[in-house]
C-alpha cells in the first residue's frame, strides 16, 4: 500500500481543484435542478443561477491560476499538462462568466420575465438555448480539465516521493 505525502504545493493545488470541482458538481448536481424543481417560477430559479453561477466561473477561474501557480516548482512529473489542464479550466470559467454570460443576460432582457412564454421557435428563445447550453459546455469542459490536472497531481505527488 503506498502512503499519499504530498509536497505542499501539490496538497494546495489539489486542495483548490478539489474544493473548485465540488462545488460545481454541486451546484450542477443540486442547486440548479432542485432551484427549478422547488421555486414557483423559471424566472425565480434563473434568477437564483444567475447569482450562484457567476461566483462558481470567478472561483473556477481563481482556482485554476492558483493550482496552476503552486504546481510551478512541485513535482517534476507530468509538469507542463499539470500547469496547462489548470489553465485550460481557468479559460473555459473566462469564456462561460465573461464572454456567455453578458450575452445570455441581454438576450434575457429582450425576452422579459419568462422565457417560456415565447413560441419554441421564437430566435429568442433558441438563442437563449443555445447560449445556456455553451455555458453548461464551459461549465462541463472545466470541470473536466480540473479533474484531470487533480489527478496528475495525485500522480505527480506519488512519483515526487
Amino acid at each position: 500500500m503506498t502512503t499519499l505525502v504530498m509536497p505542499g504545493r501539490l496538497l494546495g493545488a489539489a486542495a483548490l481543484l478539489a474544493a473548485w470541482i465540488g462545488a460545481a458538481a454541486l451546484v450542477a448536481a443540486v442547486v440548479a435542478p432542485s432551484a427549478f424543481a422547488v421555486l414557483p417560477t423559471r424566472a425565480l430559479a434563473d434568477a437564483l443561477l444567475g447569482r450562484v453561477l457567476p461566483v462558481v466561473f470567478v472561483a473556477g477561474l481563481l482556482v485554476g491560476l492558483g493550482a496552476a501557480a503552486l504546481g510551478w516548482y512541485a513535482a517534476p512529473a507530468f509538469a507542463r499538462t499539470r500547469l496547462v489542464l489548470p489553465i485550460v479550466a481557468a479559460a473555459l470559467c473566462a469564456g462561460a462568466q465573461f464572454g456567455v454570460g453578458p450575452r445570455i443576460q441581454r438576450v434575457r432582457a429582450q425576452i422579459g420575465p419568462s422565457v417560456e412564454a415565447l413560441a419554441p421557435t421564437d430566435p429568442l428563445r433558441r438563442e437563449f438555448g443555445r447560449l445556456h447550453g455553451v455555458s453548461v459546455a464551459l461549465m462541463g469542459a472545466g470541470m473536466l480539465a480540473a479533474g484531470a490536472a487533480l489527478v496528475l497531481t495525485g500522480v505527480a505527488a506519488t512519483r515526487g516521493r
